[in-house]
């Protein structure tokens, strides 16, 4: 079976994401697809495994088999927790409901460690962009500070948001340029420092519902197995 036919024919969840989710999109925006397919049971007993992700069919679009997109979750993958918390879905079978309906599961202290050093890592590209061309690409300096008001509102209240909601205009003047970088530095200083205060006080567990979402996955194939 073709990777794209995977995407295609066994999508169980998909979404719209990127700057239409979080409310920040403008006139020139793409729309960025993701979304996620369970390949058949029967797919796993052979020597060459389908494939764990899968780019297209079409531009600007990317799936991510279940278990793959289970192990991210559970990590506290940035990307992942966001698609699966995305206003903007596009398509959905009883799987992606029951899908969507661990949300919380998935969700646990792992957060704070994992969007953190996700932030971490596009701010180093910020700066080696502002030591080699006297100034970010403000575009991802934009994402970057939405990134952690995200996690920052995450651990304040348990629950991921990803619409920037009355955040969009300011969030807006950063993308345009009209914020001076050391404002911009100091805005991250200071939503960082208030994200490290809420890792300790934060109504999430621990340990994200493993056995939860293994049971899920378990009935999944299984059901899978028994359609063909």
């Amino acid at each position: 079976m073709h990777p794209e036919d995977l995407a295609r024919d066994h999508t169980i969840y998909s979404c719209v994401m990127g700057s239409r989710a979080f409310g920040l999109a403008t006139d020139g925006s793409d729309t960025d697809r993701r979304g996620v397919f369970v390949a058949p049971t029967p797919l796993f007993w052979r020597f060459e495994k389908p494939p764990t992700h899968v780019d297209g069919p079409g531009e600007e679009r990317f799936s991510w088999e279940l278990e793959r997109f289970c192990e991210l979750a559970l990590r506290a993958n940035p990307n992942v927790l966001e698609c699966l918390h995305s206003p903007l879905v596009e398509h959905i079978d009883d799987t992606g409901r029951e899908l969507l309906s661990l949300r919380g599961a998935f969700l646990s202290r792992r957060v704070h460690d994992s969007f953190t050093r996700y932030a971490l890592g596009q701010r180093r590209k910020l700066e080696v962009d502002v030591r080699t061309h006297g100034a970010p690409r403000w575009k991802h300096a934009m994402h970057l500070l939405r990134l952690l008001m995200s996690v920052g509102d995450l651990l304040r209240t348990g629950e991921l948001t990803i619409d920037v909601g009355d955040r969009r205009e300011a969030l807006l003047a950063v993308k345009r340029g009209e914020v001076s970088w050391p404002e911009v530095e100091a805005w991250m200083a200071r939503l960082g420092a208030e994200t490290d205060e809420w890792s300790h006080r934060t109504p999430l567990p621990a340990e994200p519902d493993r056995r939860r979402v293994e049971d899920f996955l378990f009935r999944t194939r299984r059901a899978s197995a028994g359609q063909d």
